[in-house]
């Protein structure tokens, strides 16, 4: 298991000048969720709680600016098929992708 840490908070500033409400709203519960994805004891939480993370990212991905409605091509929709399919190649290959290199 990993180290853990004694810090018992941390703190992100993000500039939301440009963002919306509701993105600012799902980037909340994206932490949030993250945070209780990663501390569930139950495995109904668990995995319910990873499904939520998921559903919030998907979510943020169709919210952004680059998808947004003034697009004919549906960006958002491509976007999460393109990271779907990452998602699936690497469970496939079984890989873990270690951003702490």
């Amino acid at each position: 298991m990993g180290k853990k840490f004694e810090e018992k908070i941390i703190q992100l500033d993000l500039d939301i000048s440009e963002l919306t409400p509701h993105q600012v709203r799902l980037i909340k519960s994206l932490n949030t969720m993250i945070t209780h994805m990663l501390t569930a004891d139950a495995e109904s939480e668990f995995f319910n709680a990873s499904g939520n993370f998921m559903q919030i990212c998907a979510s943020l991905i169709k919210l952004s600016h680059f998808a947004g409605d003034k697009n004919a091509i549906p960006y958002g929709q491509q976007a999460i098929e393109f990271s779907i399919d990452k998602l699936n190649e690497l469970l496939e290959n079984s890989d873990v992708v270690n951003w702490d290199c």
